[in-house]
């Protein structure tokens, strides 16, 4: 199969295809929100599965502190994000131990909006990463008040992809993948959706 030139991007040559999986999609619309949530230092990841494992990565590279909200009582995936550096890793039902610059929700619970909103700073940003979401419940003004902004990712541009995939082998990130043949495609979603796994599922022929 041919491809258009100004249809493609490099993706380097470190790392096995399906280690570089993940980094198409979960990496791409993670970088994409993190151009969105703006250059503050404290960054909050709600949702720690395969966008956030690898953005963890990238915030850190960066020089940015990252606090990651996990399932409540999920130690397993607390304990998988501060071993890729986060600095505090809690439940979607704490507050971190400082106010945030900025949130990226990559869980499909719109009652974490709210949460985040709560856990940012004046002048914040919240990020809705996710395709779907649930619906956002009310909350209060104040929540939203003193200039704090809630934005959300659509599309990304092939700009992200030139400018992500083009840096990505300096970040020194590393993907944890689980295999699922393509005829486990099911099971792969179901895997992902009750929390079995961490980091990404890769489908394989």
């Amino acid at each position: 199969m041919r491809v258009s030139r100004s249809r493609s991007v490099r993706l380097g040559e470190e790392g096995s295809d399906e280690a570089l999986a993940p980094l198409l999609c979960a990496g791409l619309i993670g970088w994409r929100a993190l151009s969105i949530a703006g250059e503050g230092k404290n960054l909050g990841l709600y949702g720690f599965g395969a966008a956030a494992h690898i953005l963890a990565q990238v915030a850190r590279w960066q020089g940015r502190t990252v606090f990651a909200f996990t399932r409540p009582g999920d130690q397993a995936t607390q304990d998988f994000a501060r071993s890729l550096g986060a600095a505090w890793a809690g439940g979607s039902d704490e507050m971190p131990p400082k106010l945030l610059d900025a949130a990226i929700i990559f869980a499909t619970l719109g009652e974490l909006v709210p949460s985040a909103l709560r856990a940012v700073r004046k002048g914040g940003r919240v990020v809705c990463a996710g395709i779907h979401m649930s619906d956002i419940p009310s909350f209060p003004y104040s929540l939203l008040w003193e200039e704090r902004q809630l934005l959300s990712v659509a599309n990304l541009t092939r700009q992200d992809g030139l400018d992500f995939l083009g840096q990505a082998p300096g970040m020194g990130i590393v993907t944890r993948i689980t295999r699922y043949p393509l005829a486990q495609a099911n099971e792969a979603l179901a895997d992902l959706r009750a929390g079995r796994f961490e980091g990404a599922a890769v489908l394989v022929p």
